[in-house]
C-alpha cells in the first residue's frame, strides 16, 4: 500500500509508521515539519500544517491518509498554548481535506484523528459512539471542532473514518513512562477522588485498530478497551506490577501545584474518560490485552 500519515513523528504517529515500514512493498510518507532523511521506505516530506505545497503531489493514487497532526495537549491552558492547540488542529484538517478534494486519484481511505476525552465527564454512564454525551470545556470544544472540520468536506471518492482514541499505553513512549516514574517515586496512590475512570489501549492494539479500520465502514469509531479502569485500581495494580509496597495519595490541590511544576494541567488526571468501543466490538475486533492486569509492564 501507499500510506502518507501527517504528523508521523509524534507517538503514535510513529507508531504506525513503525508497523507499515516493515512490509517493504508499502510505500510510507510521512508528513513532518521537521526535515528528517529517508530510510527505507520511510520517506519524510516537509510540511507546516497551513499551506500547500510540493507535499501534496504525494497524496495522488494514496490507499490510506492518517491526519494525527496537533501540538501535545500535555502543557499548560493558557491563552498562547489553547490557540495553537486549536489552530494546529483545525487548520491542518481543513487544508488536507482541500486538497483530497483536488486529486484527480485521492485517497481510497482517510483516517482523521480525534480524542475519547470528547465525551464528558462521567463515573457511571458507557460513553459509546450512539448514546456518548460531550458537555462544553475546552478540550471537549477542540475535539467537537476538530471533528466538525473534517465532516464540513464532501469527499465522494474516499471512505472518511473518525477515531476517537483513548490514552495509549506503552512502556517506552506517551504517558506512561512517567506514570511509573512516579509510582517508583512512591507517589504512586490514588489521584483526586480515584474513582474517575482511565479509557485506554496498548500500543499494540492500537495499531491492529487502525489497520482494522482501513477495511471498515465510514464513520466514527471509539479506539479503546472495553475495560476502563478506576484510577485507584489502575494505581494500585501498577504499584503491585512494579513491586512498590505504598503509594502516596494525591489530593486536587496537590495536583494543581504539581501540574503546574511539570507544565501541565490537572484534567488529564481527574476527568473520568468512561469510554466503550461498542462499533469495534460489533465488527468482530479482538483486543489482545484488555484488561490493565494483563498488560506487562517493563
Amino acid at each position: 500500500m501507499k500510506i502518507v500519515i501527517a504528523g508521523g513523528t509524534g507517538y503514535l504517529g510513529e507508531l504506525l509508521t513503525n508497523y507499515f515500514s516493515k512490509e517493504k512493498e508499502n510505500e510510507v510518507y510521512v508528513l513532518t515539519r521537521n526535515q528528517k532523511l529517508n530510510q527505507n521506505n520511510i520517506n519524510y516530506i516537509q510540511w507546516n500544517g497551513k499551506n500547500t505545497g510540493y507535499w501534496a503531489q504525494f497524496l495522488e493514487n494514496t490507499d490510506v491518509l492518517i491526519n494525527l497532526t496537533g501540538k501535545s495537549v500535555n502543557c499548560r491552558y493558557t491563552k498562547e498554548n489553547k490557540a495553537e492547540i486549536y489552530e494546529s488542529r483545525l487548520q491542518s484538517t481543513a487544508l488536507l481535506c482541500e486538497v483530497v478534494q483536488t486529486l484527480k486519484f485521492p485517497p481510497k481511505v482517510f483516517i482523521q484523528s480525534s480524542s475519547a476525552t470528547i465525551y464528558k465527564h462521567s463515573e457511571d454512564q458507557l460513553m459509546t459512539e450512539t448514546k456518548g454525551e460531550s458537555g462544553i470545556d475546552f478540550s471537549m470544544d477542540v475535539c467537537k471542532k476538530w471533528e466538525q472540520v473534517f465532516n464540513r468536506y464532501n469527499l465522494s471518492k474516499t471512505k472518511k473514518i473518525i477515531t476517537r482514541t483513548a490514552i495509549v499505553l506503552g512502556n517506552n513512549g506517551g504517558a506512561f513512562p512517567i506514570l511509573k516514574r512516579i509510582t517508583k517515586l512512591g507517589l504512586g496512590g490514588k489521584q483526586g477522588s480515584g474513582n474517575q475512570f482511565i479509557s485506554w489501549i496498548t500500543e499494540e492494539d492500537y495499531v491492529r485498530s487502525i489497520v482494522f479500520l482501513i477495511a471498515q465502514e465510514a464513520g466514527v469509531y471509539n479506539v479503546c478497551v472495553p475495560n476502563p479502569i478506576k484510577n485507584k485500581d489502575f494505581q494500585a495494580i501498577l504499584r503491585k506490577k512494579l513491586r512498590i509496597p505504598f503509594g502516596l495519595n494525591a489530593t486536587k490541590w496537590m495536583l494543581k501545584i504539581g501540574s503546574k511544576l511539570i507544565g501541565t494541567e490537572t484534567e488529564l488526571l481527574l476527568k473520568s474518560r468512561k469510554v466503550y468501543p461498542e462499533k469495534l466490538l460489533n465488527l468482530g475486533f479482538q483486543f489482545t490485552t484488555a484488561d490493565f492486569s494483563e498488560f506487562k509492564v517493563t
